[in-house]
Formats: C-alpha cells, sequence, structure tokens
C-alpha cells in the first residue's frame, strides 16, 4: 500500500543484513494478515517472525463489511489470513471466497474448545479456527444503581434515567428489546422488529451514551451507573473495579464468534498454516486473550491465563448452560432495512 519504495528497499535491506548477522530466521515470506486494529500482541507476531523467518504485514480494516468487499474485489487473493466476525465468515463460505483447511497441518488443532465449533457459519468446521468469543453482558454500579439488575428489562426502571451506556450496534440493541419481547434476535418479521422499535423508544430516557469504543471507562468513571458492553470492554471494567456486577441477561444472552480463515487465493496459504498453528499453542493462546479480553477459544490455555483474568476470559458455566442462549446471524435484506429504520429513530430520540 504504501509506496516509499526507495526508502522501504534500503531500510528492508539494512533489517534484513541485521538479523543474518544476529542468528535470525532465513526469510521466509511474508504473512499478510487481514483483520481489526490491535488483534495480536505485537511480541506474539514478533515471536512468530523470529522462528519462523516470516514477515506479518497487519492489514486492517473497521467493519467486516470492508473486508467482504476487499476480498470480493481480490477474488479472494491478496490476503493469506483473515480473522473476522461468525455472520460475514457465513457469506465468505456462501460466495468461496475461503478455502478448506487441512487441519492435518494443524499439530495444535485439538487444542481448540469444541464448545466453539459446529456453529452456523461453518458448521462442518471446514473453512475456520476460532479466534475468540464475547457476549453482550450488562455490568452495572451496585453503589450508583438502587435495584439489582437480573436481565434487560431491568435497564427500562425509571430509576435508571439518564444513566446507561450501550454500544453503537443496531443488531445488539435492537436484539436486547426483541428478546425482551419473547422473540428471537434473529427473526425476519418486520412487524416483530417494528414493535421492538417501540419498545426501544421507551427506554430511550434512560440512555446517557451510545458509543463503541471504550464504553468501559464511561462506567468506571461515573458517567453512566449501568452499560451492554463488548466482552473485552467487561474484562477491562471488571479488571479496574471489580465491585462492578457482571449480569447475563435472563431473557438469554447473545454471543458470537471471530474465527481465522485462509481466502480461497491466498498468495501464501503455507505461512497462514504457521501462524494459525502457532497462535494454537496453549502458551501463545494464553498471551493473545489476556491481551485480546474476549473468552478464550483454546481449552487447553485457560489453566494458563493469569488467575485474576480467568473468570472474565473463561466461558462461565451459567452461560453455557443458558438455553436461551443465541448467535446473532445473518437475517433477510428486508429485515436488516427495518432494523436500520428502528435504530435511526432511537438514537434520535436519544439525542
Amino acid at each position: 500500500m504504501m509506496k516509499r519504495r526507495i526508502g522501504l528497499l534500503l531500510c528492508g535491506l539494512l533489517l534484513a543484513l541485521l538479523a543474518a548477522g544476529c542468528g535470525g530466521k532465513e526469510d521466509g515470506g511474508q504473512l499478510v494478515l487481514y483483520t481489526w486494529e490491535a488483534m495480536f500482541p505485537q511480541e506474539v507476531l514478533d515471536g512468530f517472525t523470529q522462528e519462523t523467518g516470516i514477515a506479518v504485514s497487519y492489514a486492517n480494516f473497521d467493519y467486516d463489511e470492508t473486508m467482504l468487499a476487499k476480498l470480493e474485489a481480490a477474488e479472494g487473493g491478496d490476503y493469506d489470513l483473515v480473522v473476522a466476525d461468525d455472520y460475514i465468515i457465513e457469506t465468505v463460505i456462501a460466495e468461496d471466497l475461503a478455502q478448506e483447511l487441512d487441519t492435518a497441518r494443524l499439530e495444535n488443532y485439538g487444542s481448540i474448545n469444541p464448545a466453539y465449533q459446529g456453529q452456523f457459519f461453518d458448521p462442518e468446521d471446514q473453512y475456520t479456527v476460532p479466534y475468540g468469543a464475547g457476549v453482550q453482558t450488562i455490568v452495572y454500579n451496585p453503589q450508583a444503581v438502587g435495584r439489582e439488575i437480573a436481565g434487560y428489562g431491568d435497564l427500562w426502571d425509571e430509576s435508571l434515567k439518564d444513566s446507561v451506556g450501550i454500544i453503537d450496534s443496531a443488531r445488539v440493541i435492537n436484539g436486547m428489546a426483541l428478546k425482551v419481547l419473547g422473540e428471537s434476535y434473529n427473526t425476519s418479521d418486520p412487524a416483530a422488529i417494528e414493535q421492538a422499535g417501540e419498545k426501544l423508544l421507551e427506554l430511550a430516557p434512560n440512555i446517557r451514551l451510545i458509543k463503541d469504543d471504550n464504553l468501559q471507562d464511561d462506567l468506571l468513571s461515573g458517567e453512566v451507573s449501568a452499560a451492554v458492553m463488548y466482552t473485552s470492554q467487561v474484562t477491562m471494567a471488571m479488571l479496574a473495579n471489580p465491585e462492578l456486577k457482571v449480569v447475563y441477561p435472563q431473557e438469554g444472552i447473545g454471543f458470537g464468534i471471530m474465527a481465522q480463515f485462509i481466502p480461497k487465493n491466498a498468495p501464501n496459504p503455507d505461512a497462514a498454516y504457521q501462524f494459525i498453528d502457532y497462535i494454537l499453542r496453549p502458551e501463545v493462546s494464553a498471551q493473545c486473550y489476556e491481551f485480546l479480553g474476549y473468552y478464550c477459544t483454546n481449552k487447553d490455555a485457560d489453566s494458563l491465563i493469569a488467575e485474576e483474568m480467568r473468570g472474565y476470559l473463561t466461558m462461565p458455566e451459567s452461560f453455557a448452560q443458558d438455553p436461551g442462549r443465541e448467535m446473532i446471524g445473518n437475517i433477510t435484506a428486508e429485515a436488516l432495512e427495518t432494523h436500520q429504520k428502528v435504530w435511526t429513530e432511537f438514537k434520535s430520540a436519544c439525542g
């Protein structure tokens, strides 16, 4: 992407000479890794390069849809390994943009926690390796909230006026209202989604903040007293203030999985296999999840995660047994359009 050709060539030559002088691994080519920003600790990326000689070129996208558009334009090429969300991977596979995995090439494949396999986006586990999972979780400060919160429905209580923070996700927050009404996150019935929108309008007076980034900071500072947050934000909030309370909503929680896949025409699939297997090493996985803050999908890494973080990074038993648990999946275009209409009206009502 960057075109500072002369400077990059000279810099690259110097680095290669230095590596050779320090007894580093011979050049093993390049891995083009495509995912969101800050998904892997730098020391893990550096350790992979040091061991294999494969340089990691880290390319970022903002939204899953951006990734899909780039991958479609490249006809499954340009990138060696992608980490993205479950629902978009279902589309990637349907469009024949991912290649089937040869799991025999992954020595550590058996370390994957089977609880995160066999899901809707890859039911036979032919294309993906999970890398982190999360749930939409309520966290609140019991010292600032004058009642117990047990589910999404409690967020409508008048005592929480102008004190609730929520993530900026239409499917999650609209889905929260759907669950309160006894519906599925994944209903494609426009009438049900409209009804959820009306329910959300009743919640608007309680909403103080709608934001995706660092919502945990607003809970910790007291800007909001309760919040619906991503798992990584919950982890950071609880590490900073263990007196906060975490709630897995009684209406049934929604969860999602991030997974790795190799594009159909990846330039260097061998490098991708080596990276996936490296990440699957339990000790490396533990490093990654402590950095990432999402649920660990490597069963052999669970016990290696620092004790003070383990409770936040491994699936709670109550969550695993929740009969109302759902993954938020793909729905019809008409339903998506209704979701967007409802979401726009809600955000406008929140000011």
